[in-house]
């Protein structure tokens, strides 16, 4: 008599199994089905963008039959053109640069940032505050994070220029508008200030002009665990991004675009262009002291540097204008008063002034 070989593999019973074969299906089923309403959104996003030129030259000229060459003509044509076409760019920018972000926690960025030499550490707190989700609002939970874990004054200060200053939305609308010329001079000139100015303020030892609470603050840092994001959730990260910022800055985006389109309408190009123009070296200080006191984001004063230059203003005024308003704006320094004293703060906004001076100086001398 044989005896009977008995299968050592165990069955799973028919509910676990088809539990996990139902998982298994509907996980690449769910993101099969955002990936095709991602293709779909692209493709609308592209007929909407097309058709943007053609439907604003019929919306001023026909249906509220302005004059092409009156100023009001020109004033309501460039709304009507630019409104959609800077806010189409927002929304694919803003969930692109919120898929981006997904990568870059504070943990993470704190974690590369720590334990490299200072001149090694400014370099990449610029650049990782190009990409990474944090802007003036971010300023004091961020110092404490960096401070927590001993990154060096002056690089935490590299990190706090870039991050406002080199803007990735300006950076891909000015891309958009402008071509890569404008946008590449914005970006290297930008790392080069926050490279510089965390360089030369960490040369100073200002640690002393740093709130003592601060430093008490290093005995409790805790460690975080990361996030870990699939495909779907990073797409998720991209639609709560557009949703968060787009909902936020698009009433300042249109009072851009109106202040804009008011220039483009109705200021004299020689006026602006003898204001804001090549020969006149005072014009790089005086855009600086009118954009610092300006409280506006880097999707709303796009559109205004896009007039100027229409207008005639020098490339390098008006840079130094819009890094003047993003980079060094009151409610930054407000919010930076919490963790530094007095002398660190005029040293720091004197500095980052000085190297946005010389850029709008060389520009002008070069271009």
């Amino acid at each position: 008599m044989k005896t009977p070989v008995l299968d050592s593999t165990p069955e799973a019973p028919p509910c676990c199994s088809g539990a996990a074969a139902q998982r298994t299906a509907v996980a690449p089923s769910r993101t099969g089905r955002t990936l095709l309403a991602l293709a779909l959104a692209l493709v609308g996003w592209s007929l909407a963008y097309a058709a943007i030129r053609p439907l604003s030259e019929l919306l001023a000229f026909r249906a509220l039959g302005l004059a092409p060459a009156s100023h009001l003509g020109q004033s309501v044509a460039f709304f009507l053109y630019d409104a959609p076409k800077v806010l189409l760019l927002l929304v694919l920018i803003v969930f692109a640069v919120g898929m981006v972000r997904s990568f870059f926690t504070a943990e993470r960025t704190r974690a590369v940032l720590a334990g490299k030499r200072e001149s090694v550490g400014n370099v990449l707190a610029a650049l990782l505050g190009v990409v990474t989700p944090f802007c003036s609002c971010s300023a004091v939970p961020l110092f404490l994070g960096f401070v927590e874990v001993g990154i060096p004054l002056g690089v935490t200060l590299s990190f706090l220029v870039a991050a406002p200053m080199v803007n990735e939305v300006a950076l891909v609308l000015l891309f958009g508008l402008f071509g890569w010329k404008v946008a590449a001079l914005y970006l290297v000139t930008g790392l080069a200030i926050a490279i510089a100015s965390g360089f030369v303020l960490g040369r100073m030892k200002l640690e002393r002009f740093v709130e003592p609470w601060v430093y008490a603050s290093m005995k409790g840092s805790a460690s975080h665990a990361r996030e870990r994001l699939g495909l779907q959730g990073r797409i998720e990260k991209g639609a709560e991004a557009v949703r968060d910022v787009v909902g936020k800055v698009w009433p300042w985006v249109l009072a851009g675009i109106a202040v804009g389109a008011g220039v483009h309408g109705y200021v004299p190009e020689g006026l602006l262009a003898g204001f804001m123009g090549k020969s006149a070296w005072w014009s790089v200080p005086a855009a600086v002291a009118i954009g610092v006191p300006m409280y506006s984001n880097a999707a709303g004063v796009i559109p205004v540097v896009e007039a100027l230059l229409g207008k005639g203003a020098a490339l390098g005024t008006v840079l130094a204008f819009m890094m003047s308003v993003i980079g060094l704006s009151l409610p930054e320094i407000v919010i930076l008063r919490k963790v530094l004293r007095p002398p660190l703060i005029a040293a720091f906004v004197g500095i980052v002034a000085l190297g946005i001076l010389l850029v709008g100086w060389l520009f002008n001398a070069v271009l």
